[in-house]
């Protein structure tokens, strides 16, 4: 009797932890349920790993695009054709140091600097601001920056909703695009962990020869 009564307790206790488990994951306090969890960038958190629309470009003409550095001098697809394109879409000002060193390494890197190839990076700050930054980083001045101050570029290339974005939907994030001399995209990448990329960037423009 008493050994009935001892299998009987157990099983209850049993039967309400396991009940208990479940209603806390039907309530959100065990997580998601499972098949419906979306995969973050641990680097930044709350942020989908992948956005799905940079596949995308790949192997179509980049969207068009005109826009001006801090002289004043405009860059569009029909002014740089027939050059080998990196696009650097990044956070601007914001993102100090990591955007930067990127900045100055493909703006000082020899094999970017030639008549044959354009890194230009694309922030939406303005000229005006960006002055401050040059003062603090001198080689700055010697990048070609792109100011996309009302965000339609970066829009159109989908840059505003990359994993790297730590104002995901708002800014750009670290992101690079790679486009031929007739103006296809060959390649698109983004980087949450804001690394320099060059070796990876002349790597897709040996792709090209």
């Amino acid at each position: 009797m008493k050994k009935n009564t001892v299998t009987i307790i157990v099983v209850v206790v049993i039967a309400a932890f396991v009940g208990g488990g479940l209603y806390l994951m039907n309530r959100g306090g065990g997580g998601q349920k499972a098949g419906n969890t979306v995969p973050t960038d641990p680097m930044h958190a709350g942020v989908p790993a992948s956005s799905g629309s940079l596949d995308d470009l790949v192997g179509k003409p980049a969207p068009a695009f005109s826009l001006r550095d801090r002289n004043g001098a405009e860059y569009s697809l029909d002014t740089l054709k027939g050059k080998k394109i990196v696009l650097f879409f990044n956070e601007g000002l914001m993102c100090y140091p990591a955007c930067w060193n990127q900045i100055v390494a493909l703006a000082t890197d020899p094999r970017f600097v030639n008549p044959d190839t354009a890194a230009l990076s694309v922030v939406i700050d303005s000229p005006s601001d960006w002055q401050s930054a040059i003062r603090k980083m001198p080689d700055l001045g010697k990048a070609t920056v792109l100011f996309d101050t009302d965000k339609s570029v970066s829009q159109a290339f989908g840059m505003l909703t990359v994993p790297s974005s730590m104002h995901y939907g708002s800014y750009p994030g670290h992101s690079f695009v790679i486009v031929d001399t007739q103006g296809i995209v060959r390649s698109v990448f983004d980087d949450p962990t804001m690394g320099i990329l060059n070796d990876r960037v002349f790597a897709e423009f040996e792709k090209m020869n």
